[in-house]
């Protein structure tokens, strides 16, 4: 791989004015080149994945309660899970390392597949939590090897859009996965649970053999390659501020808005609790209507940029949401925090894959990654519940959008990460263990 520095090519003749000439077409037309086919098959497993996880959802505190439990019983299933997301999150990352992404992945989806189908067999309360523990370690492989897979089948002049593909089709899921749910309820509480693990084993069954034979990902490859070393990547100030960015993004995106915003619009603004599930509409409208104009755009301009100015937007509109009085208002400021979240989520995936690159395994530096929304997602939910119970819901709020601001802090003092242009581009390596010793 080649990349344009400052003295490099001592021998330029007169290719050197139209190479300039190309490297900047290079530079403008890669972002309209089409992607790979094994993106799409990422992006609809990714969608199929959160629109299963939505129709799950709605129905397990009810499903866990009719064992006769209490009710802070049945939300631990929910807690269990997302714990064990976290736990399991650095072995996946070790996984990773040693066998590649692309295994790990196959490996989780079957995993959470089947221990959500056995929860529509659980004949006990303790049962249930058991399997929804064991989804939520193959959850954590999912997920981090996913963002992995996306780093490598990745062309580094479109990562941004990548990065955005990837997240709407999480979003577009998450939306659509609680109607779908409270259709199939109707069948019955156990429905669900057997609906969406027979489509994750389709999805793993459609992801192992499209990118089995995929010639994107490359051929076999005898030779190992040596994992990047976590320390490598933990010294880069850019990987550091999306370390902290992402902490911000748990706690804001996950532990606020579903801990606090039911509240608030129940007990603060006198509202139904139907109003609260159009709230939470509103932040995931915003947040996929500029997603993947966020990821094209951070391509052409960089990320650091757009990380900058979205995360001071999501700063500024999440410490005032708990300050407005009525539905309306809150509508459009819970619309406008979600597009401000957008807009920084995408650059922020590509600037990890920036920092990794496609040319080694960064199971580690990724699992880490991931780590810190969860950390974010679980502290976030406690601790804004305790501000809002002893201080008000608006410093929650508050507090909320200075953490948000002191990541974009961090990411002024970052570099920029965006690949320069090139002409000649990295070919995307192998992901089989059968390709150097790698994961799904």
């Amino acid at each position: 791989m080649t990349s344009h520095t400052e003295g490099e090519c001592p021998g330029a003749d007169a290719r050197s004015n139209s190479g300039t000439a190309d490297a900047k077409s290079s530079s403008q037309s890669a972002t309209k080149q089409p992607l790979p086919r094994e993106v799409w098959v990422l992006v609809a497993a990714n969608f199929v994945v959160a629109l299963g996880y939505g129709v799950v959802a709605p129905v397990l505190p009810q499903y866990a309660r009719h064992f006769g439990v209490s009710i802070s019983a049945a939300t631990f299933v929910i807690t269990a899970f997302a714990v064990m997301r976290l736990v399991g999150a650095p072995p996946a990352g070790m996984l990773v390392q040693r066998l590649g992404e692309r295994r790990v992945y196959i490996s989780g989806l079957i995993i959470v597949a089947l221990s959500t189908a056995a929860c529509a067999f659980a004949e006990t309360y303790w049962q249930l939590l058991l399997f929804r523990s064991l989804g939520g370690i193959g959850s954590a492989m999912f997920t981090v090897s996913s963002l992995g897979l996306m780093i490598r089948i990745s062309p580094p002049d479109a990562r941004g859009r990548v990065a955005g593909l990837f997240s709407s089709g999480f979003m577009v899921g998450s939306v659509g996965g609680p109607i779908l749910g409270a259709l199939t309820a109707g069948f019955g509480l156990s429905a669900p649970f057997l609906i969406y693990g027979a489509a994750l084993l389709v999805a793993a069954t459609v992801v192992f053999v499209s990118l089995r034979h995929s010639t994107v990902v490359g051929q076999q490859d005898e030779d190992p390659e040596e994992p990047v070393p976590f320390r490598t990547v933990f010294r880069h100030r850019a990987y550091r501020a999306a370390l902290f960015s992402n902490f911000a993004t748990g706690w804001a995106s996950f532990g606020l808005r579903i801990a606090l915003v039911p509240l608030f619009i129940v007990e603060v603004l006198g509202q139904s609790p139907g109003a609260a599930g159009l709230a939470l509409t509103a932040f995931a409208v915003g947040n996929i209507s500029v997603v993947i104009p966020s990821g094209h755009l951070s391509d052409r301009l960089g990320r650091r940029k757009l990380m900058i100015f979205g995360l001071t937007l999501a700063a500024a509109s999440t410490a005032l949401v708990g300050f407005t009085t009525s539905l309306p208002v809150f509508l459009v400021a819970a619309y406008i925090a979600g597009a401000a979240t957008g807009i920084f989520v995408s650059p922020q995936q590509a600037a990890v894959a920036d920092v990794v690159g496609n040319k080694s395994r960064g199971g580690t530096a990724v699992a880490t990654f991931q780590m810190m929304a969860d950390f974010g997602s679980i502290g976030g939910s406690l601790l804004v519940g305790l501000i809002a119970q002893y201080t008000s819901f608006g410093w929650a709020f508050l507090i909320s959008g200075v953490i948000l601001a002191v990541a974009a802090v961090g990411w002024i003092f970052a570099p920029e990460t965006r690949p320069r242009a090139s002409t000649e581009h990295t070919q995307a390596r192998p992901l089989g263990p059968e390709a150097g010793g790698e994961v799904p």
